[in-house]
């Protein structure tokens, strides 16, 4: 299916993509399926503070984007594997772009946080 995109307008279905692959638990789901298909427990434990439902959403908006595959097990109890397609593969590259930056530069960051929250701090009266 051909559809026309344009990121920056208003309707168009590219920026749900956007949103989706934007999204911090996206990036970071994207990013522990690098090396291959986990668990559920598995994608839980390498991402500290994703509740289960958000964990839970993120996988389903992946799946449904095509971006990863669900995998059930017929063993007892339940086993449910992840992986990325190999159109969420082709996203590894912006993902991995992205960690670097966010890494390198976090020392940046918190210094222009620090000096704008210096600015904006209401100024005691003398």
């Amino acid at each position: 299916m051909q559809v026309e995109a344009d990121i920056y307008a208003k309707n168009c279905p590219s920026r749900q993509v956007l949103d989706r692959i934007g999204d911090a638990w996206s990036v970071l789901i994207v990013g522990s399926l690098k090396d291959g298909s986990l668990r559920y427990t598995e994608l839980a434990q390498r991402i500290p503070g994703v509740s289960p439902k958000m964990l839970t959403q993120t996988l389903r908006g992946l799946e449904r984007d095509g971006l990863v595959t669900r995998t059930v097990h017929p063993v007892v109890p339940p086993r449910v594997d992840y992986a990325l397609t190999t159109l969420g593969r082709s996203l590894l590259g912006l993902v991995d772009a992205l960690k670097q930056w966010a890494e390198t530069h976090i020392g940046d960051v918190a210094e222009a946080r620090e000096a704008y929250d210096a600015r904006a701090r209401p100024k005691a009266h003398a």
